[in-house]
């Protein structure tokens, strides 16, 4: 989840809440959801570029009432109802401050992508879309360093990412993907992640990270993640990858564990114990 400070988090529990009431149910909640995450995503880009604009929408000295006019006055029009609904909700509610309010809404209109893949059927999908994107980047640190350019516009590093993507993955995973490269500073690689970690958890889900030498079947990522949910209780979300470098058997990672059955690292640790 997004890290805020506790006066935020209520907040951003709340607007969770409604939004995901909102978006179950309505025959059209894939279009629904995708127009609302996107709507979002705007707003956050806006506010970014907009130091005033965002102390204003968090000040509460300022009444409510005057904030949420505010808000509607610069978006009415501009984006779907449900977007403006559940801005002027944010922006009547409580915040530590303006950088909790910018992650808040940009976990919103993740979440609210995260329901359309749902309702689309493609949960799964752009779960599995997201890993491996990151995966991709590790392999490729320039592309993953150009995307990460503080210096570069936000719309370029977009463009960049957007060729890399093209009919590679679905629309919901490319919106996604596109932004976190738009956040500056931030690691590409390690901002997929929490994007994945995030889809796993609005399931109830923990993500593990698997390594094998050979692609694992779909028997054997569910044999897997049963045993794993053993393990740690939790239901999984298997994802993994093929690294040659293992030589065999497997590496596994949940949270801040690892688990390392592979051939190379027993033999690693052989070395170690014999030095």
């Amino acid at each position: 989840m997004t890290p805020v400070h506790a006066a935020s988090r209520a907040t951003l529990d709340q607007l969770s809440a409604s939004l995901d009431s909102t978006l179950t149910g309505p025959t059209d909640a894939a279009g629904l959801g995708a127009q609302t995450g996107a709507d979002l995503f705007e707003v956050v880009e806006l506010l970014d570029g907009d130091r005033t604009l965002r102390a204003a929408l968090v000040d509460q000295t300022i009444p409510d009432d005057r904030r949420v006019e505010l808000a509607v006055s610069l978006l009415s029009g501009k984006v779907s109802g449900t977007a403006l609904e559940t801005i002027s909700a944010a922006v009547h509610s409580t915040w530590s401050n303006t950088r909790d309010l910018r992650n808040g809404l940009v976990e919103l209109g993740r979440r609210a992508l995260l329901r359309a893949a749902g309702a689309q059927g493609q949960k799964d999908r752009v779960g599995s879309e997201l890993y491996q994107l990151a995966r991709l980047l590790e392999k490729e640190p320039q592309l993953e360093m150009l995307l990460a350019d503080r210096l570069a516009p936000a719309d370029d590093r977009r463009e960049l990412f957007a060729k890399v993507l093209y009919g590679k993955v679905s629309s919901i995973t490319e919106a996604l993907a596109l932004q976190v490269v738009s956040r500056p500073g931030d690691r590409p690689v390690e901002g997929l992640d929490v994007v994945c970690d995030f889809a796993a958890a609005l399931d109830g889900k923990t993500v593990a990270r698997v390594r094998t030498v050979a692609p694992l079947s779909d028997a054997q990522s569910q044999a897997l993640g049963q045993k794993l949910e053993k393990i740690y209780g939790s239901a999984m979300s298997v994802h993994s990858e093929v690294d040659t470098s293992l030589l065999g058997g497997a590496v596994i990672r949940v949270r801040d564990e690892v688990i390392d059955g592979s051939t190379a690292g027993r033999l690693d640790k052989l070395r170690r114990n014999l030095a």
